[in-house]
């Protein structure tokens, strides 16, 4: 379909998923909230929709052509909510639902990403209620044992010594029934956002204590952010090439971003990729995109009609701008 066929279509009202029941409903309802007041600057029809159990009614009710994700954690960002909509037939943001879903399963993450060449840290994948007496030989002191389906480094610990095992074990265990166990690579934090075939500069994280957790990502930390990322030309080109060849190693759509640590050997490895990523006021990828001259609003816009494109249609702006919800 040709683009001035797509810019026919009548304007359509776009419902912004937000909040849910997760851990992170907090955070992803002040991404909805970021959002909402973006696409109203840009004058679309916003509907902001916190999310619960009446959401297809929701959905129904207030005639929604397209829905923008602002939802972080399971409920939201693992493929259910995408298989709804896909169900409803309605548009929307981000991956589908085989990519939201392995992506938040850490430990299915992992094998995708080594059997597409992709380096990952070495690493195992425990089921509950099992807790070995340490972890597997090979991956020796410290380790990171974070939970298989939770974001914004809920239950994550860093284990230095055989002490705080089992604690760490467990921890993770209460937020899912799989814990991933990795051998904890020293060096450098660094994220890479994706939206299509456009790749943004990285983003270094300095965290207090060297640990980019939920505290040094939404609290008052003293974390710091370096962007562009202070990178040598081969391991940029190295994060550029790992980043787009996972996000289409996984069948990502829409935004992404790429987390990684960066040996002090110079060797990247892949962590995670977040098929949601946050849009608050600190976050990452509004922070890369605006490296290469994104405002926040032409990211948002952007992610916006990447879904459209992809199904075939792009909404009007309306005439008049909206000042709230309608």
């Amino acid at each position: 379909m040709k683009k001035r066929d797509i810019m026919k279509t009548t304007s359509l009202r776009v419902g912004v998923l937000m909040g849910g029941s997760s851990a992170e409903r907090e955070i992803s309802l002040k991404t909805g909230r970021s959002i909402c007041e973006s696409l109203q600057r840009r004058r679309y029809t916003v509907v902001p929709i916190d999310v619960d159990a009446t959401l297809p009614q929701q959905l129904r009710a207030k005639n929604i052509g397209v829905a923008f994700i602002a939802l972080h954690g399971m409920g939201g960002e693992d493929g259910t909510v995408q298989g709804l909509l896909e169900v409803m037939n309605i548009p929307y943001t981000g991956s589908g639902v085989s990519a939201s879903a392995v992506c938040m399963d850490k430990g299915l993450t992992r094998v995708v990403l080594q059997a597409a060449g992709i380096p990952v840290p070495a690493g195992i994948t425990l089921q509950a209620p099992f807790i070995p007496p340490r972890p597997a030989g090979h991956l020796g002191w410290p380790v990171v044992v974070k939970p298989c389906t939770e974001g914004s480094s809920i239950g994550v610990s860093i284990v230095k010594q055989a002490s705080g095992w089992r604690r760490a074990v467990l921890k993770a265990y209460r937020h899912a029934q799989q814990a991933v166990v990795e051998k904890y690579i020293p060096g450098r934090e660094v994220a890479v956002g994706v939206l299509g075939t456009k790749i943004f500069p990285g983003v270094e994280v300095i965290a207090p204590g060297g640990f980019y957790d939920f505290k040094a990502k939404y609290g008052k930390a003293a974390t710091r952010y370096l962007c562009p990322a202070p990178l040598t030309a081969r391991v940029e080109r190295l994060l550029r090439e790992y980043s787009l060849h996972a996000y289409q190693a996984l069948g990502c759509r829409g935004a992404t971003r790429v987390d990684f640590r960066i040996h002090p050997n110079g060797r990247p490895y892949v962590l995670e990729l977040n098929t949601i990523p946050g849009m608050t006021a600190r976050s990452l990828l509004p922070m890369a995109a605006a490296q290469q001259g994104m405002t926040y609003d032409d990211l948002v816009e952007a992610i916006l009609q990447a879904a459209l494109l992809n199904r075939g249609r792009v909404p009007r702006r309306t005439k008049t701008r909206k000042q709230g919800a309608t």
